[in-house]
């Protein structure tokens, strides 16, 4: 974290503190180097054909990342799509090795042009500062790049966008995949986080499994402050995961 400034220093330090850390080496002894027994892997989807509500055909999706971000800022197959609707697409680093995703983006994200924007992506930073990263060292994107009417992600929107978000996972294979709150991890793993946090699971993609945690999104934390500790130790599990 040497890249870190004094007041990126003081905002992870502050998340530490929010997350119960209050030591540096905890009393009860840990085994470091045992890997971690791997969740049953789900079958795998075949991505490379969308078929959006309603359409006769399924359209190939594109095969390069580059040329599937495009498509993903104009095209009108895009479940939700409609001419005058704000699109938040992915940002960040796709070769960081680290990808987030969360559901969709909220009412103030779409406002900003950005995902996990006002005081929601002040807490996410903290997190990120938190395990020593930040956003131009990350990729993070949204299952569906547009909000529904509800702000909710149900039904045949969920199926559809989990196909890209599979697609969109293949292409940029990440070395490990943080999902945020339960409509990412129901849309991916079929769990709400209450089930799927604290261990790692496998998600398919056309190009392979890519390791996976889910935990408590940045929006349900700052509700819920007790949670943070929770989040705190999904977020240590990643970080071993990563430089292991």
């Amino acid at each position: 974290m040497e890249h870190l400034d004094a007041a990126g220093a003081a905002s992870a330090l502050s998340w530490w503190l929010d997350a119960g850390v209050d030591v540096v080496v905890g009393e009860a002894p840990r085994d470091w180097l045992r890997p971690a027994a791997p969740a049953p892997a789900p079958a795998p989807l075949e991505t490379k054909a969308f078929a959006p509500p309603g359409a006769s055909a399924q359209q190939p999706l594109p095969d390069q990342l580059d040329l599937f971000r495009a498509w993903l800022q104009s095209s009108d197959a895009l479940p939700h799509a409609a001419p005058a609707a704000p699109r938040v697409c992915p940002a960040g680093d796709p070769a960081a090795g680290l990808m987030i995703m969360i559901d969709m983006p909220s009412a103030e994200d779409c406002s900003a042009g950005t995902l996990l924007s006002g005081e929601v992506g002040r807490l996410f930073d903290r997190m990120l500062a938190a395990i020593g990263r930040d956003r131009s060292n990350v990729y993070f994107a949204a299952l569906s790049c547009l909000r529904s009417t509800d702000g909710r992600l149900t039904g045949e929107p969920e199926k559809q966008c989990g196909l890209l978000a599979r697609h969109h996972i293949g292409l940029a294979a990440p070395r490990a995949l943080l999902l945020f709150g339960d409509g990412a991890a129901k849309a991916l793993l079929g769990l709400p986080v209450t089930r799927a946090r604290g261990r790692w699971h496998e998600v398919a993609t056309h190009s392979g499994q890519v390791r996976t945690i889910a935990t408590i999104s940045p929006r349900q934390l700052l509700s819920h402050p007790a949670q943070k500790a929770h989040a705190w130790a999904d977020l240590q599990m990643l970080m071993e995961g990563l430089n292991g």
